[in-house]
């Protein structure tokens, strides 16, 4: 008994683990790569990027210090449509040799530079660095001494205020970087390993004695001789015409205990998890105990009908039956618009194969932080790949409609959905080309996108097709009459309209606690690694479209209304609309954005993905109820 007993506590221990390990577990995704004293350290520029305006643009469109020759990192798909730029900087550092005050450049802006920096820094732009894979942080120490540290990713580009004693507001640059590089040291080796990146931005106004030569310059207000290294922001540096500006950074290196393998867990504990924990919880709680009502109504009420139809078939009262059984002859019957609908459902299948392997990659760790833009190429080549099942699926069902022309439901499936993204895309990515920033996609960009999509995704859709189409046809488990039946008037509660709207409420009250943590993440430039938690999620809003699905079905059914196949897309759905409607709510309540393009560029993101999620939880809802009249009519005698 005690071992029994034991065996179950250590499963369960190694399942809460796993768990937890998956909100933050994830493979390095690069090779290490060791320094010894005195080595190069190169630090690359990344985007500037704003919550305000969500528009990113590149670390040279404003005139910081530059090398004598800028050259690009190669970029994957993902981090171009990210709108990342990573380029190489005038920032060189010695592993472990500590520099300070070092003079990057100096210059003196004019009315148009000045415009520049002024509005950077009125939509709050953050400048982003990268060191060895690492990006530059901006550690900020909580009032409680005992909370952890938080990281903001990136600095500011400057600040504003006003001089003691005047109300005018003045804008000031952030031109002094104290720059702290962490490394683990390999004792044995003398080698050693970055394992941090950080930075405080200081403004200073620096003073220097006689003329300026550019490699012999002393600078009064930070000089390394005399030790004297800048330490606030109380005699700070304006951002006005003719007034010089000199960028200095200093460099420091601290001796670390984290390991190489473990230098991203600062990075991706950036927020107080344990509301997370509770939220996510407390949402499974609820949706585990209304998954359980809804199965034991269905199996009881279901028993009970089957059993007494059963029962019925054998007295003479066979003649007065009602409820479900009494549409058996046209529940089978095509719908309207059938072509349409085995497109959708294609369209579903090919969403649901790319997001279930995606986060079966992400919950085993193969989606690294370190390598950015990592989902979206995955995601992309994913969906691209899973055109084969999209193709069978909808041919599949589209012969079980008695259809002939397989190609054309084919080729609709291929192209559909796509067209409208690609419309919505075209049209903010004008926009994102007005503004001039670097999140525009290139040409080249937009050319491999079209090559992946007509090339290759559109070639497997036909494959799937084909295969789908040669396979026999699904047999209905009863047959259909010549003559429809009928409709006889519903109750208010069976109205088509409310009844899909009330079904959307339960698939989206699985997800909208974790729909918070993903917004802020792709809209607040925050990290999201917690796939362990979504991925529990993303099988709960599995269970919740099925169940409510059948649920509504059945009652649909129960009044003899049997047009059930569009309606049980339509009903799991709706959450769409909801998903929609809550992200209205978070951009007015979380987020500060007011240019009218950045809104745009808000509502047309958060429009591809609310047509998404429909179509990925239409077709969940749809095989569902597919299934479960199969089910039900191959169950009961019918002559």
């Amino acid at each position: 008994m005690e071992t029994r007993r034991s065996k179950a506590v250590r499963t369960l221990t190694i399942f809460l683990l796993l768990i937890h390990g998956a909100q933050s577990f994830y493979l390095p995704g690069v090779a290490p790569e060791d320094f010894i004293k005195g080595d190069d350290l190169k630090v690359k520029v990344n985007k500037l990027t704003s919550t305000k305006t969500q528009l990113p643009y590149s670390f040279y469109s404003l005139p910081y210090c530059r090398p004598d020759k800028i050259l690009d990192s190669a970029e994957n798909l993902g981090e171009v449509l990210r709108g990342d730029r990573i380029e190489n900087s005038p920032y060189v550092f010695k592993m472990r040799e500590p520099q300070m005050c070092n003079i990057v450049c100096r210059f003196t802006p004019d009315a148009k530079t000045v415009k520049q920096f002024k509005e950077k820094i009125d939509d709050e732009y953050r400048v982003n660095m990268i060191l060895d894979n690492l990006p530059l942080v901006v550690p900020i120490q909580r009032p409680d001494q005992e909370a952890p540290t938080v990281y903001q990713l990136g600095f500011h580009v400057g600040l504003k205020g006003h001089y003691a004693g005047s109300k005018e507001e003045k804008y000031f640059i952030h031109n002094h970087l104290a720059f702290t590089v962490k490394y683990h040291r390999d004792t044995q080796t003398e080698t050693a390993r970055i394992v941090g990146f950080e930075v405080k931005p200081f403004s200073v106004k620096h003073e220097y004695e006689g003329k300026w030569n550019d490699a012999k310059t002393r600078l009064t207000t930070c000089d390394p001789h005399s030790k004297h290294t800048v330490v606030n922001s109380n005699s700070p540096q304006e951002v006005a015409e003719k007034q010089e500006i000199v960028f200095t950074y200093d460099v420091e290196f601290q001796e670390s205990d984290v390991k190489w393998a473990s230098r991203w867990d600062a990075y991706l504990l950036m927020s107080d998890d344990q509301i997370h924990w509770f939220s996510i919880v407390n949402s499974l709680m609820i949706v585990l105990f209304l998954s359980g009502m809804v199965a034991m109504i269905m199996l009881r009420t279901l028993y009970r009908d089957i059993s007494k139809y059963n029962e019925l078939e054998t007295q003479e009262e066979a003649q007065e039956e009602t409820g479900w059984k009494l549409v058996h002859g046209d529940v089978f019957r095509a719908p309207n618009n059938s072509d349409l609908l085995c497109v959708y459902v294609g369209t579903g299948v090919q969403f649901f194969g790319m997001i279930l392997v995606t986060m079966i990659f992400a919950v085993l760790g193969f989606l690294s932080p370190s390598n950015r833009g990592g989902l979206m190429t995955a995601m992309l080549l994913l969906w691209v790949f899973m055109g084969l099942f999209a193709g069978y699926a909808s041919a599949r069902l589209y012969k079980m409609f008695k259809g002939t022309e397989w190609k054309k439901i084919s080729f609709r499936t291929a192209v559909m959905f796509p067209a409208v993204v690609s419309a919505i895309f075209i049209v903010l990515n004008t926009l994102i080309w007005g503004q001039k920033s670097s999140g525009a996609v290139p040409f080249g960009t937009m050319f491999a996108l079209v090559f992946l999509w007509f090339g290759i995704s559109v070639p497997l859709v036909f494959v799937g097709g084909y295969v789908g189409f040669r396979k026999p046809a699904l047999e209905d488990p009863v047959k259909t009459n010549k003559i429809p039946r009928q409709i006889p008037e519903q109750a208010w509660y069976m109205n088509p309209v409310f009844s899909i709207l009330i079904g959307g409420i339960l698939p989206f009250g699985a997800v909208f606690i974790e729909l918070f943590f993903i917004l802020t993440s792709i809209w607040l430039n925050q990290f999201y690694y917690i796939f362990g938690f979504l991925f529990l999620v993303f099988i709960i809003l599995i269970v919740t479209c099925a169940e409510i699905t059948i649920v509504l079905c059945y009652f649909q059914l129960c009044s003899e209304d049997y047009l059930w196949w569009w309606r049980s897309y339509l009903t799991s759905g709706s959450s769409a609309v909801y998903l929609f409607l809550y992200a209205t709510f978070y951009f007015f309540t979380k987020l500060e954005i007011t240019k009218l393009v950045s809104g745009m560029l808000y509502f047309g993101y958060m429009l591809i993905a609310s047509y998404a999620f429909f179509v990925l939880t239409g077709t969940i809802g749809f095989y569902a109820c597919f299934w479960f009249t199969r089910l039900i009519y191959s169950s009961v005698k019918i002559d």
